[in-house]
């Protein structure tokens, strides 16, 4: 039961963190590429100016990585940005490695208890008889406490571990559907579109 109470607990901290830190807004703020590209647009963009915007968001630091190679041509802006955003993708999926396991090996836990739990069971049947039912149920019933606890933590854990993938998933779609528009207005030889507040 530790080991079981440990992991729920892990699980729980886990949890609390990604929920505060997975916040799309804080990650990709909305009106970000359309400040960027009106600061172009006005030439106001300096290397002070590129220092902030990478430290001010996620998508920032990915923007910033794109802009800071935009004159070496629209295949170097895209692997400097591709560069970028594996170090942003690699933060968002912190710890969802660890809430992983911990809903496959909980159950596993839970059982190898329960297993444990009647091993002893019949040990105690083998020493003692079958003469007091009362004594094995209780046995028995104290066993499977193990596989339920593993349970509870494991099937929680795996929710969370879904929400948190598909969250971070809808989130790179909209990293990368900004970062197109940037690489794609800036190496090409129409006007951009869609930067609009």
């Amino acid at each position: 039961m530790l080991p079981i109470l440990l992991c729920s607990v892990v699980a729980v901290g886990i949890c609390a963190e990604r929920l505060l830190h997975l916040n799309a807004e804080k990650i990709a703020p909305p009106h970000l590429l359309a400040r960027v590209w009106t600061q172009l647009k006005n030439n106001e963009m300096d290397a002070q100016k590129l220092r902030t915007l990478r430290a001010s968001s996620p998508l920032g630091t990915i923007l910033a990585a794109g802009l800071g190679n935009a004159h070496l041509g629209r295949e170097a802006m895209k692997s400097s940005i591709e560069e970028a955003a594996s170090h942003v993708v690699h933060d968002l999926e912190r710890y969802l490695n660890t809430l992983g396991t911990i809903a496959a090996v909980t159950p596993l836990l839970g059982l190898l208890g329960t297993v444990v739990g009647m091993i002893k069971v019949f040990t105690e049947i083998m020493a003692q008889g079958t003469g007091n039912a009362s004594v094995l149920a209780g046995g028995i019933s104290e066993a499977l406490v193990t596989t339920a606890a593993g349970l509870a933590v494991a099937i929680p854990a795996l929710i969370m571990h879904r929400y948190f993938v598909g969250r971070i998933d809808a989130i790179v779609v909209t990293l990368e559907q900004e970062t197109i528009k940037l690489v794609d207005a800036l190496h090409t030889d129409g006007k951009p579109g869609g930067f609009g507040a």
